[in-house]
C-alpha cells in the first residue's frame, strides 16, 4: 500500500525543544522528575518587590539582545504548533485538494497541491498525494557510456561485482567484529581506518590519492559541472574525497562554517553520480531485455526493493535548502518541478540575525529553522521534481523528527511504514552536532529501520533485485558519512555499528585547546572526579560537585554573586536545580535558572535578578545556550558542572562572559575564575577544550587538579 502523503502520525513525541519558541505556538512544558519545585530564590532589595525587569534599567546592549531574543523565539516553533494542531485533528476531514498547474517567469514547470479552504497557518506543506509508480512509470535517462563494466570503478566493485572471495571474507568478520585498523596523518588531519578482518591489515592503508575530479568515475553529465567548480583538490579534499568515493563509512569530526560548502559539493556529487549509475545501468538492462526474445539467459541483477537510494539527515528546513541549491548546481536542470512551493514551503528570507552573532549559530538559524520536514526528490531526464512520493523518489531529505513522523507510531503497527527505507545504499548526515541537539531517539529509530525487508512488493521485479538484498545484506553494502563539527560518543558508537564491507574511516583535526583562545586572563581550574564505571558517573559527579563545590559557595555566600554553574545535561541540571531548591545546606544562597524549555520572560527575569545580585548563582544548561546563545552580564566566576560538547560554548562562556564583565568594570581585570569537573570518561569533551597533547596526563595523572592561567 503506498504510503499516501506521509503525514503526521500520532504517538510520537517531540521531545527536544524547538530552535525558537513562540510565534502562536504553544511554549514547551518544563520537564522534571518527581514533584515540582521552584526554579530560583531571590533576594529582596530594598529599591523594588516587584519584577526584575524593573529593578535595574538594562543597558543598551542587554536591551537589543532581549529584543533579539524576543524576535528570534518567533520563527522555529511552527512545526511544535503544527503538530500539536495535528493531533487535536487527527479525526477531522481533509480539505479537498486540487492540482494547480503553474509555470514560472523562467519557464520552469511548477505543479502545486494547493488546499482550497484549509487555512495556511493548519497546512501540512510536506503533504504528498500522488500514486506510487511502478517499474514500468520509468522515465529514460540520457546514457552516456558503454555497457562494459570499469572494473576500477568502485561502483562496480562495491555494488555490482565485488570479488566473491573478498566479500565473504569480510562478512564473516563484520559478524564476528573482527577489524583491523591503521591511524596515519595526511595533510595536518588524523585519520583511523577499520578493515573487517585480520587479513585485512595488510591492505589497511592509506587511500590513493586524488589531485582533482578527473581522478573520480563520474558520469559524463557530471564530470564536466565537476571539472569546472572543483578544478583542484584542496588539502581536506583531498583527504576525504577517496574515502567518499570508495563507498568507506565516514565519520569526519571537523565540519565548519569554512569548509561547509565544500563537503555539500562532495556529498551531493557523490549521491547524484551513484544515482545516474544505478538508474542508467537498470535501463540500459531494459533496452536489452526488450531487444532479446523470452528465451534469452540474460537474467540481470540490478534493482533494490523499493526507489530510493540516497536518504539525508539534516537539522532544519534552510539546511534543506542549502543542498537542494548544491544538487542544482552539480546538476543543472531544465526543469524543475514544484519549486516554487518548495521556495515558498522552506524558503525564510526575513529571518535574520546581526553580525554579532556567532557564525555557527547563524549558519543553523538563519532561515527557516523549522525541524519538521521530509521532501522526496526525484531525478527524470531532464527535470528535478521535488515532493515526489517517497517510493517514487531518488532522494530522501528529512529532519529526524519529519521522517520518523512519516514512518509512523510503533504504538499502531499497522500503520508503520519503513519500506521506502529498505533499498537505501547511501545516509548523508550533514550537521549531526546540531542533530545531537534534537531527539537523539528518532535518530536512532530511523537507523533501526533501515535497510529492513519490505513488507509488501511495491510494484518489485524479484528476478532483478541484487542478491545480497534477498540474502538480507543490505546494511552491508550501505555507505553511512556523517558530518559534525566534533565527535562525541554517540556519533562514534553509530560510526561503529554501520557494517559496510568496505570498512569505515574516521578524520579529526589535532586539537590546539579552546583553553588557549578564551581572550582574557583568568585561572582556569581542572578538577578530575573518579567514578567507577560510566553508569556510577552522574552519582560521582553529583557527590564531588555538592562535597567539594558548594561547601565553597555556601562559606562565602556575601561573595558568590555573579557564580554561573553551566550544566550541560538536562537530567543534570534537574538534580542539581533540586538541590539548590530543596536542601538546607544551600537555603542562602539565591539562586535563578535558564533551561532549554524556559520561555522568553522567564529567562529575561533570571538575566535581570543575576545582573542585579538578587540571583547569586545561575544555573544555565548547554542546550539553552545551543538554542539562544545568550549573552549573560554579571557573571564573574564560571562553574562548569560537565564540559560542553561544542569547545565552541567554553571559549563564549568561560572567555566572553569574563571579558564582558571586565570591559563593563564589574570585575578586575584576570580576576576572573573557571572551574570544571571533568571525568575519564569526558576524554571526547577534554581533549578539544585543553588540546590532544595535554588530554593524556590529565587523564592518567595521580594528581586530580590542574590549573591553566
Amino acid at each position: 500500500m503506498p504510503l499516501k502523503g506521509l503525514g503526521r502520525q500520532g504517538g510520537v513525541k517531540r521531545r527536544q525543544p524547538p530552535g525558537k519558541a513562540g510565534k502562536g505556538g504553544p511554549v514547551p512544558k518544563k520537564r522534571g522528575f518527581g514533584p515540582r519545585f521552584v526554579n530560583q530564590r531571590v533576594a529582596d532589595i530594598e529599591e523594588s518587590d516587584t519584577d526584575a525587569s524593573e529593578d535595574v534599567p538594562p543597558s543598551d546592549e542587554e536591551s537589543e539582545s532581549n529584543i533579539s531574543d524576543s524576535e528570534e523565539e518567533q520563527p522555529a516553533s511552527n512545526a511544535y504548533a503544527a503538530l500539536m494542531q495535528s493531533f487535536a485533528k487527527e479525526s477531522a476531514p481533509q480539505a479537498k485538494r486540487r492540482k494547480l498547474g503553474h509555470t514560472a517567469e523562467d519557464g520552469q514547470t511548477t505543479n502545486l497541491h494547493e488546499p482550497e479552504s484549509e487555512p495556511e497557518e493548519d497546512r501540512d506543506v510536506d503533504l504528498v498525494e500522488e500514486p506510487e509508480e511502478g517499474p514500468e512509470d520509468e522515465v529514460e535517462i540520457d546514457s552516456d557510456d558503454d555497457d562494459v563494466p570499469d572494473t576500477s570503478d568502485p561502483f562496480e566493485t562495491h555494488f555490482s561485482m565485488p570479488d566473491q572471495t573478498e566479500l565473504t571474507n569480510r562478512l564473516k568478520a563484520i559478524k564476528a567484529n573482527d577489524y583491523s585498523s591503521h591511524q596515519y596523518e595526511l595533510n595536518k588531519w588524523r585519520l583511523v581506518r577499520s578493515l573487517p578482518g585480520k587479513e585485512a591489515a595488510q591492505s589497511t592503508r592509506a587511500f590513493p590519492k586524488m589531485s582533482g575530479p578527473a581522478d573520480l568515475k563520474l558520469k559524463q553529465k557530471l564530470a564536466e559541472t565537476a571539472m569546472e567548480k572543483l578544478p583542484a583538490f584542496n588539502p581536506l579534499e583531498q583527504v576525504l574525497y577517496p574515502a567518499t568515493f570508495g563507498y568507506s563509512d565516514l565519520l569526519f569530526c571537523g565540519r565548519t562554517t569554512k569548509n561547509a560548502d565544500s563537503l555539500r559539493q562532495m556529498v551531493v556529487l557523490h549521491a547524484v553520480n551513484h544515482i545516474f549509475k544505478t538508474r542508467d545501468r537498470v535501463i540500459k538492462n531494459n533496452a536489452k531485455l526488450a531487444k532479446e526474445s523470452d528465451n534469452t539467459e540474460f537474467e540481470p541483477r540490478d534493482q533494490g526493493f523499493t526507489r530510493p537510494k540516497v536518504l539525508m539527515l539534516l537539522p532544519t528546513r534552510q539546511s534543506a535548502v542549502n543542498m537542494v541549491n548544491t544538487i542544482c548546481s552539480i546538476y543543472p536542470p531544465d526543469q524543475q518541478e514544484n519549486r516554487k512551493r518548495f521556495d515558498d514551503s522552506y524558503l525564510d528570507k526575513d529571518a535574520k540575525f546581526s553580525a554579532d552573532r556567532p557564525e555557527d549559530f547563524r549558519e543553523l538559524f538563519e532561515g527557516n529553522d523549522d525541524d519538521m520536514f521530509r521532501l522526496g526528490v526525484k531525478f527524470t531526464r531532464k527535470t528535478i521534481k521535488y515532493f515526489s512520493q517517497f517510493y517514487n523518489s531518488d532522494i530522501l531529505i528529512a529532519s529526524p523528527l519529519g521522517l520518523r513522523m512519516a514512518i509512523g507510531s510503533e504504538e499502531d503497527k499497522k500503520k508503520l511504514d519503513y519500506d521506502f527505507l529498505s533499498s537505501i545504499e547511501m545516509v548523508i548526515v550533514d550537521q549531526a552536532d546540531a542533530l545531537l541537539m534534537q531527539n537523539w531517539e528518532h535518530f536512532e529509530f530511523i537507523f533501526e529501520h533501515l535497510n529492513l525487508q519490505p513488507r509488501e512488493a511495491h510494484g518489485c521485479e524479484f528476478t532483478r533485485v541484487r542478491e545480497w538484498y534477498l540474502e538480507k545484506q543490505a546494511e552491508n553494502f550501505r555507505q553511512t558519512m556523517i558530518f559534525s563539527a566534533f565527535n562525541t560518543p554517540e556519533l562514534s558508537e553509530l560510526h561503529r555499528q554501520c557494517q559496510n564491507w568496505a570498512g569505515r574511516v574516521r578524520v579529526q583535526p589535532e586539537y590546539p585547546g579552546t583553553i588557549q583562545e578564551i581572550g582574557v586572563k583568568a585561572k582556569q581550574t581542572f578538577s578530575r572526579l573518579e567514578a567507577t564505571s560510566i553508569a556510577a558517573e552522574p552519582d560521582a559527579r553529583f557527590a564531588y560537585f555538592t562535597g567539594a563545590i558548594v561547601p565553597a559557595l555556601v562559606k562565602r555566600a556575601r561573595d558568590m554573586s555573579g557564580t554561573l554553574i553551566f550544566v550541560p545535561s538536562y537530567l543534570d541540571y534537574v538534580r542539581v536545580r533540586n538541590y539548590f531548591a530543596t536542601s538546607p545546606a544551600v537555603a542562602n544562597l539565591t539562586f535563578g535558572t535558564i533551561s532549554e524549555y524556559a520561555d522568553v520572560p522567564e529567562a529575561s527575569r533570571a538575566r535581570s535578578h543575576f545582573l542585579n545580585g538578587r540571583h547569586k548563582v545561575l544555573l544555565y544548561t548547554e542546550r539553552a545556550h545551543h538554542f539562544r546563545r545568550y549573552m549573560l552580564n554579571g557573571v564573574q566566576r564560571v562553574i562548569m558542572y560537565g564540559l560542553p560538547d561544542n569547545p565552541i560554548f567554553y571559549k563564549e562562556i568561560a572567555g566572553g562572559y569574563l571579558a564582558k564583565s571586565e570591559r563593563d568594570s564589574r570585575i578586575e581585570p584576570g580576576t576572573g575564575a573557571v572551574r570544571v569537573l571533568f571525568s575519564k570518561y569526558d576524554l571526547l569533551k577534554l581533549e578539544r577544550i585543553v588540546g590532544s597533547k595535554r588530554v593524556g596526563k590529565m587523564i592518567r595523572e595521580r594528581g586530580d587538579t590542574f590549573d591553566f592561567i
